[in-house]
């Protein structure tokens, strides 16, 4: 008994399907394992190679340091938006002396890291995949294995430990620019008692919420320092593109897929700190 032609047709999609799902699977899996690996060895070699703390301090100057003025115009921006949301909102229920306590748990558990480390990847996390991305198209990642030297312990760990020590640090200066900027809304612009404001900020916030806003800071900046590295790392392998527009593409990967990490990251994160 022969077969439909159209049932033929119909398992012949299926299985199309089923081949094409399952290579985006293996793909997947495959660059997560990479990912994962690189990673690895580049906090190995942090603690391998003493001599890459100047490079370290170079790099914390780069991401930090260079870093803090828009950190500190985007952190009091979002805190005068927290602090006039917040306001017209908690006035509904006649519970305005808690702007305090909402804008600065907001800020400490939620939008400071994730913010920041967002705010890091387009400005430092675009630069580490281009600069190392052009490095590798020009030949310099090789002649530097040539040399004998740990390509991976000399580019991509002095990035990875600076970013451990910057984004911690910049989310506690977002963290209090922010609340400072509700504290210019809420007061200064809506005649709050500035007395109250204060006072519900050191009694709803406790050192359990900074500790979880300094542990997704470290989870955040530990990500996108080890795909920005990765994806200028390897460039030249990309499939979509050679040469000067593989960078560009890695640059663009890069971020991108570090901004879904840091959203994706924050909500595991949570879910283990609640």
């Amino acid at each position: 008994m022969s077969v439909p032609t159209a049932s033929k047709g119909s398992v012949s999609r299926i299985v199309d399907l089923v081949r094409v799902l399952g290579a985006k699977t293996l793909s997947g899996i495959d660059a997560i394992g990479g990912m994962t690996i690189f990673m690895v060895r580049g906090l190995f070699q942090i603690f391998a190679n003493i001599r890459i703390i100047p490079r370290t301090i170079r790099q914390i100057y780069i991401i930090g340091y260079q870093s803090l003025f828009v950190i500190m115009l985007i952190g009091i921006f979002t805190g005068m938006v927290l602090g006039l949301q917040g306001y017209y909102t908690l006035v509904q229920f006649g519970s305005t002396g808690l702007l305090g306590s909402a804008v600065s748990l907001s800020l400490i558990r939620e939008l400071g890291p994730a913010l920041t480390a967002i705010m890091l990847t387009g400005r430092a996390g675009s630069a580490m995949a281009a600069e190392i991305g052009v490095m590798r198209i020009t030949d310099q990642i090789d002649a530097l294995d040539v040399m004998d030297i740990n390509s991976i312990g000399y580019l991509v760990s002095p990035r990875i430990l600076a970013a451990l020590v910057a984004f911690p640090l910049l989310t506690a200066i977002f963290d209090t620019i922010g609340i400072f900027g509700g504290y210019l809304t809420g007061v200064l612009m809506l005649d709050m008692n500035s007395g109250v404001y204060f006072y519900k900020i050191s009694h709803a916030v406790t050192m359990n919420d900074v500790n979880g806003g300094f542990v997704k800071a470290l989870v955040f900046g530990l990500l996108v320092s080890t795909v920005c590295c990765h994806q200028g790392y390897f460039s030249h392998l990309r499939r979509d593109s050679v040469g000067p527009e593989a960078v560009g593409n890695a640059t663009t990967s890069a971020v991108v897929i570090s901004c879904v990490l840091i959203l994706a990251a924050d909500y595991v994160v949570t879910s283990f700190l609640l």
